[in-house]
């Protein structure tokens, strides 16, 4: 760490989240005002146009890029050494900090010598509280009460919620034990005396491990509520995936080995195999589950559709049940099934969230298929039309059931309707207009957009009227509220957070740059995000249109091979190519290779490259940009053909 010459330095470490870096890296420039300050932001490799943001529109931070993902620990490390402030922040970039923050941990840091490390009072994206604000020591114990659940179910015991300090009024300030590594105000001095962060942590467990040797080495860490920040916790990391909990617990145990005792460290490992092993099969169970039981239901609909049609149709049209030989019909329901299955899959009825029609396209489209076969079929096959439109009925009726039922008993299966949500916009004119259109894109009639003047509601600097906010979300039925960032303090809207959040109403930031508004629905989803951006390749249904015409593609270029081998441009190159689209390792049309092709949805290696020949006044990374766009099977059809045909 090089000389103390200012009060602040700022360390952030970015990986693929550009749009809330670029939200945090906003309201950090706005906090540093009146600071002498600086910002590094250290880069893990992102694909996703960080770097390219972050030169562009905040020149100002010392930007470190790293080659590679090389750990939580390492990236701050790597600017904690060049640091030059008398205080470390380490901040994660999905993060919003209220434009006092900075200045009030300052003033604390400084009336209190004994404090080594601080943080501050956490809320999500609905303005809920986050309880990993404060934490205490894991000790086996807490680690057992917090992995099996006791702390959730008794989350005020200081017995059974000691893990995250659940006795301790979370609206005073408090000495606590761990500091969480999303917000860590760190005395530079103390930093110099623990040593930095452990970078055998590649991620998870360090802030643990240097809180705990900050508290050794004789000073305190606390938790100061006086200061809010929006924590959009789980952008950066999935933490109910199974590689989260392997991480996480393998964090733990290396914890152990450093700081406990032999004997406590035996206990403490064995709770952390218990631990991983109960969570890893839990999740694993768990995620099962949720991609099993929806096709299954669907699947057992059918067969039990089949049960009750048939015979019921036999006796009505024929007289008597067991007319049609079962044999031939039992091979019939096969290939019916399996076509109404595939239907379904292919209109995302099994994906999640789903549109609320998909089962009944996936139906009509698999029953219409079906007809068009049956009509082809020997004399012997067709047994009766009206079967299939019976059991197509019933399967469009009863799948569209189930996943209403699902849906409204909490499973959040279908897609929120745009054209249903009422959204006030509380902001600037012009940054309403400027927000008008990507709200458009996302789907939002612009007569279900009110508008409130930041004017209307602040009556003081750093404060909202929010009874009047709240006065027009219950008149308006609003079910979002988008916050503009032009006149209205970071610190107004965190607050107005906390006062509405048991409203359960959706927050949303429009940063005045005008390109994207984003927030957080949940802890542990991903946040909405509102751009401009519309990426046809970016939608499941796209990229399923396009591995059908893939493996269609392939399939009659392998059948036909024999056929068509001397028309084809260069044969051998196009027959070796259809076999590696058919098994999945490339795709017949995508890509040119430029350096911001990453910033596009992720397809397979290409065999060709889009090229629309029709066009010679456009760069490679702008027909990247078109095709993802604008991707339609049409279009990979028309390339396919000129690319492997002789003309």
């Amino acid at each position: 760490m090089s000389g103390r010459q200012i009060d602040l330095s700022v360390v952030i470490v970015n990986y693929n989240v550009r749009f809330f870096l670029e939200q945090c890296l906003a309201s950090v420039r706005s906090a540093l005002k009146g600071i002498e300050g600086e910002v590094w932001l250290v880069d893990n490799a992102s694909a996703d146009g960080s770097v390219e943001m972050v030169r562009a529109k905040f020149p100002e931070v010392n930007l470190l890029e790293n080659k590679s993902n090389v750990g939580f620990s390492k990236a701050n490390n790597q600017a904690i050494r060049q640091a030059r402030g008398r205080y470390i922040l380490l901040l994660n970039p999905d993060t919003v900090v209220q434009e006092n923050t900075f200045a009030k941990c300052l003033a604390f840091m400084d009336e209190h010598p004994d404090a080594g490390g601080l943080t501050v009072k956490m809320v999500d994206g609905k303005g809920r509280y986050l309880p990993e604000s404060k934490r205490g020591f894991p000790s086996p114990w807490a680690s057992f009460c917090k992995i099996f659940g006791l702390s959730r179910l008794l989350p005020r015991s200081k017995r059974f919620a000691s893990y995250y300090l659940g006795h301790l009024d979370i609206n005073k300030t408090h000495k606590i034990e761990i500091l969480p590594g999303a917000f860590m105000f760190l005395r530079a001095e103390t930093l110099e005396k623990t040593g930095l962060l452990d970078e055998q942590f590649f991620m998870y467990g360090e802030d643990i491990d240097l809180s705990y040797r900050i508290i050794q080495n004789g000073y305190q860490n606390y938790y100061y509520p006086e200061c809010q920040i929006i924590h959009y916790k789980g952008e950066s990391t999935k933490k109910s995936s199974l590689n989260y909990v392997i991480v996480f617990y393998k964090a733990m145990i290396l914890f152990a080995q450093k700081h406990l005792g032999k004997q406590k460290i035996r206990h403490f490992i064995l709770l952390i195999k218990i631990a991983v092993f109960f969570r890893a099969a839990l999740s694993i169970v768990k995620r099962i589950i949720q991609n099993v039981w929806l096709p299954l239901a669907d699947i057992l609909l059918m067969a039990y559709g089949a049960l009750v049609i048939i015979p019921w149709w036999e006796q009505f049209r024929l007289g008597a049940p067991n007319q049609y030989p079962r044999n031939i019909l039992f091979g019939l329901l096969i290939f019916y099934f399996l076509t109404w299955f595939l239907s379904l899959w292919f209109y995302g009825s099994y994906d999640k969230p789903q549109n609320r029609l998909s089962s009944v396209k996936g139906t009509i489209i698999g029953t219409i298929a079906i007809l068009v076969v049956y009509s082809v079929l020997p004399v012997s096959f067709r047994f009766s039309r009206a079967i299939i439109l019976l059991l197509g009925i019933w399967i469009l009726i009863f799948t569209w059931l189930v996943r209403l039922l699902a849906d409204i008993s909490g499973h959040n299966l279908f897609k929120p309707n745009p054209l249903r949500k009422k959204v006030l916009f509380i902001g600037t004119k012009n940054e309403f207009e400027q927000s008008l259109p990507i709200l458009s894109v996302a789907g939002i009639p612009a007569q279900n957009i009110s508008q409130i003047e930041p004017e209307e509601i602040i009556d003081s600097p750093f404060n909202l009227k929010s009874n009047i906010i709240a006065d027009a979300i219950d008149a308006k039925g609003v079910s979002e509220v988008v916050f503009g960032t032009e006149k209205i303090p970071m610190t107004c809207i965190v607050q107005t957070m906390i006062y509405l959040s048991p409203q359960d109403i959706e927050f949303k930031i429009a940063l005045h740059s005008g390109e994207s508004i984003i927030g957080s629905n949940s802890i542990e989803s991903q946040g909405e995000l509102y751009t401009l951006e519309v990426k046809a390749l970016g939608n499941r249904f796209a990229k399923r249109q396009k591995r059908v015409f893939d493996i269609v593609a392939a399939l009659i270029i392998i059948t036909l091979f024999p056929l068509i081998f001397v028309k084809l441009h260069k044969p051998l190159f196009i027959f070796s190519n259809a076999i590696m689209v058919l098994i999945g390792k490339k795709t017949w049309i995508g890509y040119h290779p430029t350096p911001d092709v990453q910033l596009q949805p992720k397809i397979k290696p290409p065999v060709f490259c889009f090229k629309q020949s029709y066009r010679h006044d456009i760069s490679e990374s702008q027909l990247n940009s078109m095709y993802a766009r604008n991707f339609s099977v049409k279009t990979d059809f028309k390339e396919l053909m000129e690319n492997i045909f002789r003309y």
